[in-house]
């Protein structure tokens, strides 16, 4: 596989540095919030259905429920692949993602995911973590000893 589409981190360890923790898509946290996403999507569609006058209102859950388990099916292999890496200096994403672990501003739960703030404002998404509050305090642990 090419380096500009690694799933995992490609980045060089420092002289020094070594891997503590890695934190792996979760293929549990990747179905439910597929079917989280399922659920509204069918709820959307049979709303616009019923809006515009439609009397086949119950296709809108059959087409919502379609587009999500094809988006899920399709990119499940690359999102259940990638991995981010904290190292006692830094957190290593996907390709060469390198977040220094004193650049970490703030660490937020956005459902099954882990989004990473850093003091320029950048954003990084750990999606789908299977306890996405030991992730959150590993984060925010690491990130207070430097």
């Amino acid at each position: 596989m090419e380096d500009s589409y690694r799933l995992t981190p490609s980045t060089k360890l420092d002289p020094g540095e070594r891997v503590e923790q890695s934190f792996q898509a979760d293929r549990g946290a990747y179905i439910r919030d597929h079917a989280w996403l399922a659920a509204l999507a069918m709820a959307a569609g049979m709303a616009i259905l019923w809006a515009i006058g439609n009397p086949h209102v119950w296709t809108g859950a059959v087409g919502g429920l379609a587009a999500i388990v094809l988006r899920g099916g399709y990119v499940a292999s690359d999102e259940l692949k990638v991995r981010w890496d904290l190292t006692n200096q830094r957190l290593l994403g996907p390709q060469t993602r390198a977040v220094p672990l004193g650049q970490i501003k703030d660490v937020r739960i956005l459902l099954s995911a882990v989004q990473v703030i850093t003091t320029t404002g950048d954003k990084h998404l750990l999606k789908y973590q299977a306890d996405r509050e030991a992730t959150k305090a590993a984060l925010l642990s690491a990130a207070s000893r430097r």
